[in-house]
């Protein structure tokens, strides 16, 4: 029987994920120079159709049916075969309906997020074969292994909400892709809309309630505790980056709070329904400070990630990933299992470390040897003539505003 509250909520949280699409599209659209404005958008909007395409057709399937203790699942669900008005997802309280369109929400997001590193300066065809390929290859395997009970779910590795599926795997293919097409002839383009980065930011962080919170797939207590934790690391997250940046730049920057409570938000991911409240401030404020220090070091080495995907969703993953296995407990989520700080000795933070890093490493080699083979069928790069032009213009025949009544 249907549980009426939890289908209800995750509906929400269904529609909550979706807007954190079109949220992360005003906030890199904000961010990128004016010539590159829906560039960079429609990377983001595109992922909507296609990826929902591909889930469809087989995705949803090698996440989430066969290959118990495996890599990747087989094609039992494809074309959503054996899922009808009566499916109900496993714990008994959702139509499996339900469950597939939340998770597909996650599989829109994620290769949209890599974008930001590579504004710019990315043929859409050769996008179109990455987003393609990407997902198959890189996110539909961690997906299962994680959450599909496949061979990190079975050795113990957790993740609420993606801090290794989602932001670890996506921040270190956007360093991958950096260094593949390597920089921009203009890096000094500024942004040309911080009110447009702050509306995304603030869809971002909306629909992040619906991207963790829901994650517990029903109306709990740990529902409640993923909530909180979520806004309260985001939060603290975002003072934190205000402060140090304030310190060393003597003014206090928009966009730095912005970017603070986005690192705070993949920080606190995988963390939010394992860890009790009192962490949350822990490592929100943790999340701010090694977040700024991971985008001051790629500035230092001259790493042109346009737009910080790489510190800000790669290291912010990497570190919730790993605070798993400090601050985790089972007395908050039975499901889970209990870090250093609960009794649990070394053992979960052992595999988070193992876990969080191999993917990382898989994501960024993936990712460079993909764009190396596209390369041979489309060119990755656009030429240095349509990047001075803009990709608007150059790669869309289209340009965000009407200059001629600015």
């Amino acid at each position: 029987m249907i549980d009426t509250g939890s289908t209800g909520f995750m509906l929400l949280a269904t529609s909550l994920v979706m807007l954190m699409t079109p949220g992360l599209a005003f906030f890199y659209g904000g961010l990128a120079s004016k010539r590159n404005i829906l560039g960079i958008m429609i990377q983001s909007f595109v992922s909507l159709g296609w990826t929902t395409v591909l889930w469809v057709l087989f995705g949803y399937s090698l996440c989430f049916s066969g290959g118990e203790g495996g890599i990747i699942g087989d094609f039992q669900k494809a074309f959503l075969n054996g899922i009808n008005s009566d499916s109900m997802y496993s714990n008994g309280k959702i139509p499996e309906f339900v469950f597939f369109a939340y998770q597909m929400m996650f599989a829109i997001i994620t290769p949209a997020l890599i974008t930001g590193a590579f504004v710019n300066r990315i043929n859409f065809k050769a996008y179109l074969i990455f987003l393609t390929f990407w997902q198959i290859l890189v996110y539909y395997p961690f997906v299962h292994m994680i959450w599909g009970g496949g061979l990190l779910a079975q050795w113990g590795v957790i993740d609420f909400a993606g801090g290794i599926v989602v932001h670890a795997t996506a921040g270190f293919a956007a360093l991958a892709s950096v260094f593949y097409v390597k920089a921009r002839v203009d890096k000094a383009s500024t942004p040309n809309s911080i009110p447009l980065v702050a509306l995304g930011s603030g869809l971002l962080w909306f629909g992040w309630y619906g991207f963790n919170a829901g994650s517990e797939v029903a109306v709990d207590f740990v529902t409640s505790t993923a909530f909180i934790n979520t806004d309260i690391a985001a939060s603290f997250a975002t003072v934190a980056w205000l402060i140090i940046e304030w310190s060393k730049e003597k003014k206090p920057k928009f966009i730095g709070l912005l970017t603070g409570g986005i690192a705070g938000l993949a920080t606190i991911t995988p963390c939010a329904g394992y860890v009790p409240v009192w962490a949350s401030p822990i490592i929100g404020t943790t999340a701010g400070i090694v977040c700024y220090y991971a985008v001051a070091f790629k500035n230092k080495m001259k790493w042109d990630d346009a737009l910080d995907v790489w510190g800000v969703h790669g290291i912010g993953g990497v570190l919730g990933s790993i605070l798993v296995g400090v601050f985790a407990s089972k007395t908050i989520n039975s499901a889970g299992a209990d870090g250093l700080i609960a009794g649990g000795g070394s053992a979960l933070l052992i595999k988070q470390v193992v876990a969080v890093v191999a993917a990382s490493i898989y994501a960024f080699i993936f990712t460079y040897l993909l764009l190396i083979i596209i390369n041979m069928i489309t060119p990755v790069k656009v030429d240095e003539k349509t990047e001075i032009l803009g990709l608007d213009e150059g790669l869309h025949g289209e340009k965000a505003y009407d200059e001629g009544v600015l």
